[in-house]
């Protein structure tokens, strides 16, 4: 009987420390994101080993934020356009969504994972993109 209580513990504490927090997420999302690789629906990767242009995220509020597409450049600065994506975020489903309407589309990506370092999302043609926090480069 003492088997079965310890097993019954362990499972549980299994089953909560796997368990995902997708609210912990959002600490995260915030900063300059490169691709490292998508994965498209079919399962072929590409990898990027060079990107001339990152993500900068920022979020304005807990449910809306901003995305803008950079180009870094050598002086330690970004080029950038006028123009930026605006988003809602929605908890659904123990998922974090992020909902996206342009004049030109609308679509939403899932966050899958975020840390520090990483962050990983699927958008509406089910690609999964894989990103690393951008760290600029030093030419000194």
């Amino acid at each position: 009987m003492k088997t079965n209580a310890t097993l019954l513990i362990l499972a549980t504490c299994l089953l909560f420390s796997c368990a995902k927090n997708p609210e912990s997420y959002l600490e995260h999302l915030e900063g300059y994101w490169e691709i490292d690789e998508v994965t498209l629906k079919n399962g072929s990767t590409k990898k990027y080993k060079y990107n001339d242009t990152i993500d900068f995220i920022s979020l304005e509020d807990s449910l809306t934020g901003v995305r803008k597409k950079l180009k870094p450049n050598f002086m330690g600065t970004f080029e950038t356009s006028k123009s930026s994506e605006t988003f809602q975020i929605k908890i659904e489903n123990d998922s974090v969504n992020m909902y996206y309407n342009t004049p030109f589309d609308s679509w939403k990506e899932t966050v899958l994972f975020a840390n520090k370092n990483q962050l990983k999302v699927i958008n509406k043609n089910d690609a999964v993109f894989l990103y690393k926090r951008y760290i600029p480069l030093d030419i000194n």
